[in-house]
């Protein structure tokens, strides 16, 4: 298999002229990209960046983003993005752990960079805020290849992620797995021609990134948002003919509570990185058609552990709770506490193998030994089930699951209930202290109008077992998310935890 820097090469080489990327009015070809990327590398170099040393990107969705990874890819440094969203104190964490050469940062995150910068003792490097800019690191840099000798080891990216429990570690990805990332992109979740584009509305530097080597190797473009605005997102569709899209549930919620339409030539929207809650997909699939692809996979594991096809929305036996069937490079098993394979149709712990699976979390062997099994298999703390025709369903994280009299509740059940009543827009639900049931179940809701705690109760009821009735329903404006969308719910634990 080719390297990532491979593909980088390969797709400069064969396409050239075409638009690569499109932000804004800034239009870039193949050819300018990887010309960009070139500068950016042997700048890096200049500035004493060596293989394998890591480098820092506070860098907001913008027409470097592209051409700054492949820049780290081609200067063989390791990629440590730093969520803008993130707080001081979080970066902190992450500039502590990995330890970077330099911080690289857009313009408008100069101060941040410059606080970590000298509190850590780095060098700090600052991109122009145009294009065409001036930036000094930069501008006395050659625009040619390095073309460095690279194993297929190489790390090339360390991704922090907190999944639910808050906990800030560092999945690091190589040369082979990232291109392993773009493989499997490609077999089972979409397959772009020359003409295509896909939207980037969400962060970079996460899912959305993902998508953008299997469309570079196709001749097809990049389209960056700055952010997500619902109000223009189909706007920004229209006017640079978008065919592709990549959403999380919220986002989706949130254009569908907006008047305008996506363009018809939009023929595939692909969802992910949290749970879609069935009356959001069910509305969407009313207003936009049988064009969603669903896929399920994690931040050590990208992008599509198992994917729901468009066609598998269809229909009224359509399996819209499952997250679809196991992808075609993936071995995916169900297992016990002890790492045993469950019987057939028994709730397990989800356990993937494969080559997009990441090599290990930066500086902590023991999590890397808690999360291994003896074959090799890779333990996701996600808990599932396959039905009788081989969908997976989730049913929710391990550190999630509430144990109430004896029972084990999973939360996310008890949410999808929750979200089929038409008056709640959102809902998370977590176990609090009990002093009779040990945990109790406790139902965060944000509404559309109001409605009595009784009456989403007896809603809950009709269709789950009444163990699983929320004991306490508590009325929010907001749910607390991370940086990708997901419901955070140990701060909702942390926030009713002392309430019983």
């Amino acid at each position: 298999m080719p390297l990532t820097v491979d593909l980088v090469r390969r797709g400069a080489r064969r396409w050239k002229d075409r638009i690569a990327v499109e932000c804004g009015d800034v239009f870039l070809s193949f050819a300018q990209v990887d010309a960009l990327s070139n500068q950016l590398a042997q700048a890096m170099i200049a500035e004493g960046i060596r293989p394998q040393d890591k480098i820092a990107l506070l860098v907001d969705n913008g027409p470097f983003s592209i051409p700054l990874d492949f820049a780290c890819l081609k200067a063989r440094a390791v990629r440590v993005p730093l969520n803008t969203r993130l707080s001081e104190a979080e970066h902190r964490v992450m500039i502590e752990q990995t330890g970077p050469g330099a911080i690289i940062a857009s313009a408008s995150r100069r101060d941040r960079a410059e606080i970590l910068g000298r509190a850590s003792s780095i060098c700090t490097l600052i991109l122009p805020e145009e294009m065409d800019g001036a930036a000094q690191w930069l501008a006395r840099a050659g625009n040619i290849d390095p073309m460095l000798d690279t194993p297929d080891d190489d790390i090339v990216l360390a991704l922090f992620t907190s999944g639910t429990t808050g906990t800030l570690k560092a999945a690091q990805h190589t040369q082979a797995t990232y291109a392993a990332i773009c493989s499997n992109i490609l077999a089972n979740l979409c397959s772009p021609s020359r003409d295509d584009g896909m939207l980037h509305a969400a962060s970079m530097i996460h899912a959305s990134g993902t998508f953008v080597l299997p469309f570079w190797i196709n001749g097809a473009r990049s389209i960056i948002l700055p952010g997500f605005d619902p109000e223009t997102y189909w706007n920004a569709a229209r006017c640079h003919r978008a065919t592709h899209a990549n959403l999380v549930p919220t986002m989706l919620q949130m254009l569908l509570e907006c008047e305008a339409m996506p363009p018809d030539y939009l023929r595939s929207v692909i969802y992910g990185a949290s749970p879609m809650p069935r009356s959001v997909i069910t509305r969407a699939l009313e207003r936009m058609g049988p064009i969603f692809t669903q896929y399920y996979g994690q931040t050590e594991a990208p992008l599509a552990l198992a994917v729901l096809e468009a066609a598998d929305h269809l229909g009224e036996d359509a399996p819209l709770g499952a997250c679809g069937q196991v992808s075609a490079d993936v071995s995916l098993k169900l297992v016990d506490q002890s790492g045993a394979e469950v019987s057939a149709g028994e709730v397990g712990e989800v356990a993937v193998a494969g080559p997009m699976v990441h090599t290990g979390y930066l500086g902590a062997p023991e999590l890397d030994r808690e999360t291994r099994l003896p074959d090799g298999f890779m333990r996701t703390r996600d808990m599932g089930r396959f039905d009788e025709l081989g969908f997976l369903h989730l049913v929710d994280r391990t550190s999630d699951m509430i144990v109430s009299g004896g029972y084990n509740i999973y939360p996310r059940e008890v949410e999808e209930a929750l979200l089929s009543h038409p008056m709640v827009r959102e809902a998370a639900v977590v176990g609090v202290p009990d002093e009779k049931w040990v945990e109790a179940v406790c139902a965060c809701v944000v509404l559309a109008d109001e409605v009595s705690d009784d009456v989403l109760r007896f809603h809950v009821r009709e269709r789950l077992a009444s163990h699983k009735v929320p004991k306490r329903i508590v009325r929010v404006d907001a749910l607390p998310k991370s940086a990708v969308g997901k419901i955070l719910r140990r701060v909702l634990r942390d926030q009713f935890g002392a309430v019983s």
